[in-house]
Formats: structure tokens, sequence, C-alpha cells
């Protein structure tokens, strides 16, 4: 089993930052895959970043540019940095990871940008 926990979500205007965390129950290092998805109201889930235990980075293209996804094993943590926020990132953010072929979510964390 892997519990994880977001946190950092909150109120930004548009063009501003914010910097999520996902903290884990299990040592990261394990984790194949970890990574962020979000869901708008009204919208289907979408992926957003995502970072394999050997590097490899997947983001989805509206967000190229903007946000980078990291890990921290030390520190049991995956990061998701926002950069030049748009109204259109406004959703609850989930982390989640893939470990022995099961996948885990956090309970998400709200983000609203105003314009």
């Amino acid at each position: 089993q892997v519990q994880l926990v977001e946190s950092g979500g909150g109120l930004v205007q548009a063009g501003g930052s914010l910097r999520l965390s996902c903290g884990s129950s299990r040592s990261i290092f394990r984790l194949n895959v970890m990574g962020w998805y979000r869901q708008a109201p009204g919208k289907q889930r979408e992926l957003v970043a995502t970072k394999t235990s050997a590097g490899s980075t997947n983001y989805a293209d509206s967000v190229v540019g903007r946000f980078t996804i990291s890990r921290d094993n030390a520190k049991n943590t995956v990061y998701l940095q926002m950069n030049s926020l748009k109204p259109e990132d406004t959703a609850v953010y989930y982390c989640y990871a893939v470990h022995a072929l099961s996948t885990y979510w956090g309970q998400g964390t709200q983000v609203t940008v105003s314009s």
C-alpha cells in the first residue's frame, strides 16, 4: 500500500506560481512512476505530468514550458512547480503513483487561478 498526501494548492492570480507537494508513505525510490493529474469541473481527469524512477518526464502539451515535475527521494516527495498560471489551470490536482502494477491516488488539492 502507498498513501499519498498532497499540499500546496490555493488561490492565485493569473501569471502567478504555486508549488504542489505530494508526500508518500513508501520510499518513492521504489515507485515506478509518480505524477499529477487534474480534473476541472465538468471535465475528465487529465494527465499533467509524470516522472519515472529512471528520470524520464512527460508533460501535457498545455503545461509544457510552464510546469516542472521533480522528485526528492530523500524526502519521499514529488513536486509540481507551476509557473505562469492561467485560469484554465483551475482544477483539483491529484498526485498518483504506480507500484507493483497498482496505482495509488492522493485526495486532491484545489488550485484556483483568477483572471
